[in-house]
């Protein structure tokens, strides 16, 4: 079976089996809403995978290689037509994120989001954090910050890089620097985007003072992108608790960021007519009619994510389902590896199910009050830094668990346990 065909079963399984064994996954894993928080979660990459194979044709591409971390997507330039970021996204993440694994000899990791992005970029988490608030805020597109959730909590517990491989985006040496791009590199060139402010100024046409504020929230946008680079980290992580506080610093600069831009997008915001709000509000628009043009029509996968969607019963679902579980979380393995007591092994059970509990909390499809197509920028910050606080919470949460876990362990142990995490990419 090939490796897509693989991926897109797998993605299938899950998202069935767990709609179909709401007792199942209630009660192994205390998913609140029954089985249908983790097929919220699965429904992300089922959706995502009609890009998926664009996103690795624009991967392997020489070109695409070559053109790695511009801000315009060469594609869609070629053709004169609006440039498709998510094809970009891919190209350029996957590129930095893959460099450094198994020696840049794979084609794809295991940890990739449904476009065919990464979340985790060698050490880097969320590599284009700021681009990502400035197109959910200004243009209501929140696609690619709605895939951020339980897979990269996963990642960051089980890493997919070994030390060395981590330690070359920190301390990039000899031949293998030059296909290996320093985490300055990777900061620096992902958030290349900002403001559109010459957009703006063409739609609206500011008088003198909306202009001045509108210069006041560029700046300030600015330095919420200063405020967020500056949370790069700048040593490799060794352990596990070190990638999720990684996270944490991560996310709690992004946090940071919404707060400052929130007082000059109220300020401008407000000095608009209607009808200036009206064409403000059309950057959001063309940005929704895009993808909604590009989107592969799918009845099915959208439906999952309606609360009154079920299905019958089907035991191949659900051992499809329970194989896919043991694969990502071997207990029986990792407590054998590390020679665990019974009391360790109960704390296993709890981190376990504490991650496994972010699949519903941090769903791929947005809940009514979370993510949602909000009429204005204002109401969209809102909705984002509620959505970065659920996704604070709930690494935190499995940073709790995960100390709890390794707080009698001893250092032997902890190594079995952090070693266990390369293995996952052979």
């Amino acid at each position: 079976m090939s490796g897509r065909m693989g991926l897109a079963l797998a993605g299938a399984a899950l998202m069935v089996a767990a709609v179909l064994l709401p007792n199942k996954a209630e009660a192994q894993f205390g998913l609140r809403g029954g089985p249908l928080g983790v097929a919220r979660f699965a429904v992300g990459h089922v959706i995502g995978m009609s890009r998926l194979r664009h996103a690795r044709m624009a991967v392997r591409g020489g070109r695409y290689r070559s053109a790695a971390l511009r801000s315009q997507d060469p594609r869609g330039a070629e053709r004169g037509q609006p440039a498709n970021p998510y094809i970009l996204r891919a190209a350029l993440t996957a590129q930095a994120a893959l460099s450094g694994w198994h020696g840049g000899r794979r084609p794809q990791g295991w940890w990739r989001h449904p476009d065919g992005s990464y979340g985790w970029a060698g050490p880097v988490f969320w590599p284009f954090a700021h681009d990502d608030l400035t197109t959910a805020i200004i243009l209501g597109d929140t696609t690619s910050l709605s895939l951020y959730g339980y897979g990269d909590i996963y990642a960051a517990i089980f890493a997919p890089y070994a030390a060395t491989e981590f330690a070359a985006y920190t301390a990039p040496q000899g031949r293998r620097a030059r296909k290996v791009p320093s985490v300055e590199a990777v900061c620096d060139a992902s958030d290349t985007g900002g403001l559109p402010v010459d957009r703006i100024v063409a739609l609206v046409q500011p008088n003198e003072l909306q202009r001045t504020a509108l210069d006041e929230l560029a700046t300030a946008w600015l330095a919420a992108r200063y405020t967020i680079r500056t949370a790069c980290p700048t040593q490799a992580p060794a352990t596990a608790a070190e990638r999720l506080g990684l996270m944490r610093t991560r996310l709690a600069a992004m946090i940071k960021a919404t707060d400052a831009i929130a007082p000059p997008l109220a300020k401008f915001a407000d000095l608009l007519d209607a009808g200036q709000k009206a064409k403000l509000e059309a950057l959001a628009n063309e940005r929704r009619a895009a993808l909604a043009a590009g989107q592969r029509k799918d009845a099915q996968a959208p439906a999952a994510c309606e609360a009154g969607y079920d299905l019958r019963y089907d035991v191949q679902a659900q051992r499809q389902y329970e194989q896919l579980v043991q694969q990502q979380w071997p207990a029986g393995e990792i407590a054998s590896t590390l020679r665990l007591d019974d009391t360790a092994r109960a704390r296993l059970e709890v981190l376990q199910d504490t991650t496994l509990r972010t699949m519903e909390t941090l769903s791929a499809c947005p809940s009514k009050t979370e993510l949602k197509a909000e009429p204005t920028p204002q109401a969209r910050l809102t909705a984002v830094k509620a959505r970065l606080e659920t996704m604070l919470q709930a690494v935190k949460g499995v940073g709790d668990a995960l100390d709890d876990f390794e707080a009698d362990l001893s250092n032997e142990q902890k190594a079995r346990f952090e070693a266990i995490g390369p293995k996952r990419g052979a």
